[in-house]
């Protein structure tokens, strides 16, 4: 990146590449399938496709970009396990997702950079991916689900793989795992709840766990972004701490809940000025990024917007477009 200015930076943009959807139409997927709830022709399996082509045209992202006046994007595969129970499927589509943002980034290094996918479903594999990945150009981060393939973020067993990826300077972006949004999936079918509830509360669950189980804790460079605003996590603040107050099984925490709301980075997609301006209050205005959550039916059309029209100061907007993702993602 050029010295000066810090860019606009999209924390939260989404990349099929074309080598991961080939490669599940090889194992029987549709074509266009980005995940599923399981193999094909299994029952009951169901298999959810991308909605544009700007999901993998790079050409068409960036013109896109350019509309928006975004200068970066952070490249991340949605959902980072969405095919853990597959394991040697899942190995070869981060691979093959790590390997493609990496080319796009080397194609387009002032616009492009990654966020490494990793095979969660176990921690040896995860542990291989992130010492191969985090070498290639371009990758800044890792993208990882809000359970590893229903294990909890704050399982012991994971425990060393945070500790890699604190040691080495790489920002985690906790993007939802939508398979099993909160344990009950049939009553958020309807609606599109599983996106507008299940989503926002999965993010909340994770980071529930990293603070409960101590990871934030035990490695306070770990930095974390939670999408969506931070999903539900900051209105509940004020129940968690009430929890730890009264409850014995939260006791252990040597801080209130809340303590831990600037230990995340977030997102803006927010999608309401007036939570916007809540989760400044609640987090500060240096702990947030742009976000668009793109290109999704759900994403931000103009995600410039909710910065640019919000009262803030100038250094504070301009940490917000650009700045501060700069810092964490070493770009400056």
């Amino acid at each position: 990146m050029t010295a000066g200015t810090a860019p606009t930076v999209d924390i939260h943009a989404h990349f099929y590449p074309s080598a991961c959807l080939d490669l599940l139409a090889g194992r029987g997927y549709p074509r266009g399938t980005v995940h599923a709830t399981g193999v094909p022709g299994a029952a009951g399996a169901r298999r959810y496709a991308v909605h544009d082509a700007a999901f993998s045209d790079i050409a068409l992202r960036l013109d896109r970009m350019d509309r928006q006046r975004v200068r970066v994007h952070a490249l991340s595969l949605p959902p980072p396990d969405a095919f853990a129970f597959e394991p040697a499927l899942h190995e070869a589509l981060c691979r093959a997702f790590n390997d493609a943002a990496s080319a796009a980034h080397r194609r387009h290094p002032e616009r492009l950079i990654a966020l490494a996918a990793l095979p969660v479903h176990a921690p040896d594999a995860a542990a291989v991916e992130l010492e191969r990945a985090r070498r290639l150009p371009g990758v800044r981060g890792v993208c990882l689900g809000t359970r590893f393939h229903e294990r909890e973020l704050s399982d012991p067993a994971f425990f060393p793989l945070w500790e890699r990826l604190a040691a080495a300077g790489l920002p985690v972006f906790l993007h939802y795992a939508p398979l099993m949004v909160v344990g009950t999936p049939e009553r958020l079918h309807a609606y599109h709840l599983g996106n507008v509830i299940g989503n926002t509360t999965e993010t909340a669950i994770a980071a529930a766990h990293l603070v409960f189980g101590g990871v934030l804790d035990r490695l306070p460079a770990l930095e974390v972004c939670l999408p969506h605003g931070g999903g539900t996590l900051p209105v509940l603040f004020g129940r968690l701490d009430r929890a730890w107050q009264t409850r014995e099984e939260c006791r252990h925490l040597p801080h209130p809940p809340s303590h831990y709301a600037r230990r995340f980075r977030y997102d803006t997609v927010c999608h309401s000025g007036a939570v916007f301006d809540f989760l400044v209050r609640v987090a500060g205005a240096d702990r947030l990024m742009l976000g668009s959550d793109y290109c999704f039916d759900m994403s931000v059309d103009e995600p410039r917007g909710i910065v640019e029209n919000a009262t803030l100061d100038d250094a504070a907007r301009a940490g917000i477009l650009g700045a501060n993702a700069a810092g964490l993602l070493g770009l400056d």
